[in-house]
């Protein structure tokens, strides 16, 4: 038996044979042309075809994984149209005169070095993106063979690395768990494993000769096992069958209330990024949505969503909800989630930049237009406003002014509204620091403690050789956490959590003996979390 380490990148157990994932042939040879425009005329013929693929896996992504993790296939769609892209493949073709497979692979290879140079660790995610579509290009001029795995039966799928647009494609009810020998736990790829429900590992050393072989891979520590004995197997059969039991179980606990042993209810909702998503929440029986991210209908758009449309979009969600709240946090772009047409210059530290309410503030017309469709929506349901990244008791009351404002003007119109509850995304160690007087001025506190985390912590939670020192359970952050609610409570406002610490089952004790009102997390999460509470004895 050989039993390798990697890092987990969702945890579970698979057990079947093992399907090695085959890349076509992509060996590029330069070749010298005669007629450079014909050659660059064969390029565009390839990159539009490389778009037409693009927009089927994004489709494809829309149904099965949702409109966050589809959006990739948006973005790789506009990469090929980029300018600096689309000049250097046909400037090498002109001056060189060489075949079109040689330019784009060039370019491909230069732009990619470019983003593996940069400082910021998203930046650096990108040259990975820059690969995968100079490969798709290339594969369509040069016809390259067939990409995927070779499997009749579901199988451990094992690959140097994956591609988002090749881990979309596989054929899930042939993939048990992936394995890759490269890859980041904050990748695109990672992302859509865990919203797939794969169990995956990274970083993996695995042998060549691998092919067929039975293998156990074990999400939970990290590990798989090539051609185990018939002892082991026997005890992960086990472990997958306990495990299969708990997930029936946990079905069981659907229209069951979230309240402790000891009498203690706390609101468990969901996290969404798009209308879309209202179908996962509802199927996992969750009690509101406590974060709709609404930069995924700007991230989604050619241009700048009009009122109708996010209103549309707004009160689709109010209504699929019938009267559950709706917690819509308002347009976070910036940092890693960037936006052409917003054309935001280039920041040497995008976390710590002009994102979020920043943007907001300063940019009146889009915010207006949002919190107009937002509330237009709220007279069809039970919708709440979260305003993120705040620093300031200044921004908060801006904030509101901007929303009375709102209403004022569609008061003036006859155009009917809800009652729109009013609160702020804690993200900041700044907000943590005066939350006793940001408390007075909202309804409610939702804790975003992904970045509070990193903002506490100085660590770029994206940047994978930081993972060992990135701590989610520092003793600060509890603190904090601790600190939030209790001003929270001391203020009038209630206290909840949206970010992904909410769940993590090791601490929903602890939550709730902070006293937190509300848990907001990943819709295939709820159920899991349900359980948790209703084991806990607080007496």
């Amino acid at each position: 038996m050989i039993e390798l380490e990697g890092k987990s990148v969702f945890s579970g157990v698979a057990i079947g044979p093992i399907a090695v994932f085959v890349k076509g042939d992509t060996t590029v040879r330069r070749e010298s042309i005669d007629d450079p425009e014909a050659e660059i005329a064969r390029y565009h013929e390839a990159k539009e075809k490389a778009k037409d693929q693009l927009q089927v896996l994004y489709e494809k992504a829309l149904k099965e994984v949702g409109e966050e993790s589809a959006f990739l296939f948006q973005s790789h769609q506009m990469m090929l149209d980029d300018l600096d892209y689309v000049e250097g493949v046909e400037n090498i073709i002109r001056t060189q005169k060489t075949n079109a497979e040689y330019a784009v692979a060039t370019t491909g290879d230069n732009m990619a070095e470019l983003f593996a140079m940069m400082d910021d660790a998203y930046m650096k995610e990108r040259a990975a993106d820059v690969k995968d579509i100079t490969n798709r290009v290339v594969g369509i001029l040069s016809g390259a063979g067939a990409t995927g795995m070779n499997a009749t039966e579901p199988s451990i799928l094992l690959a140097d690395d994956l591609a988002p647009s090749e881990t979309v494609q596989l054929d899930k009810s042939l993939v048990l768990s992936f394995v890759t020998r490269h890859g980041s736990t904050n990748s695109h790829t990672a992302i859509l494993a865990r919203t797939m429900n794969i169990p995956a590992l990274i970083g993996v050393d695995y042998p060549e000769d691998v092919e067929g072989k039975m293998a156990i891979v074990d999400g939970a520590i990290g590990k798989i096992l090539i051609d185990p004995d018939e002892a082991t197997l026997s005890s992960y059969r086990k472990k997958k069958e306990e495990e299969e039991k708990k997930a029936a179980l946990l079905q069981e606990l659907k229209g069951k209330e979230n309240v402790t042993k000891d009498g203690r209810k706390i609101n468990l909702y969901a996290n969404i990024g798009g209308v879309k998503d209202v179908a996962s929440v509802l199927e996992n029986d969750a009690g509101g949505i406590g974060l709709f991210r609404s930069e995924f209908l700007y991230l989604e758009s050619d241009g700048y969503p009009t009122e109708e449309e996010q209103f549309t979009a707004y009160k689709k969600v109010a209504e699929l909800m019938a009267g559950k709240k709706v917690i819509i946090r308002t347009l976070d772009i910036g940092a890693d989630k960037q936006v052409d047409y917003f054309e935001l210059d280039k920041e040497e530290n995008p976390a710590l930049g002009y994102r979020a309410i920043r943007i907001c503030l300063t940019r009146q017309d889009v915010f207006k237009t949002q919190l107009r469709a937002i509330y237009r929506a709220s007279h069809y349901g039970n919708i709440a406003i979260m305003f993120p990244m705040i620093i300031s008791l200044d921004e908060v009351k801006k904030c509101k002014n901007m929303a009375e404002l709102v209403q004022r003007e569609l008061d003036a119109e006859e155009i009917p509204y809800g009652d729109v509850e009013l609160g702020i995304m804690i993200e900041t160690p700044a907000a943590v620091m005066i939350s006793d007087e940001l408390a007075k001025e909202v309804d409610f506190f939702s804790v975003g403690t992904n970045d509070l985390t990193q903002y506490t912590l100085a660590i770029d939670r994206q940047n994978p050789k930081l993972d060992d020192f990135y701590d989610s359970h520092h003793p600060a952050i509890l603190k904090m956490l601790k600190m939030i609610v209790d001003n929270a409570h001391a203020g009038g406002a209630w206290a909840g959590i949206c970010g992904e610490l909410g769940a993590d089952v090791s601490l929903t004790e602890e939550f709730l003996r902070m006293g937190f009102d509300e848990l907001s997390v990943s819709p295939s999460m709820i159920l899991r979390v349900r359980e948790a509470v209703r084991n806990t004895d607080l007496s």
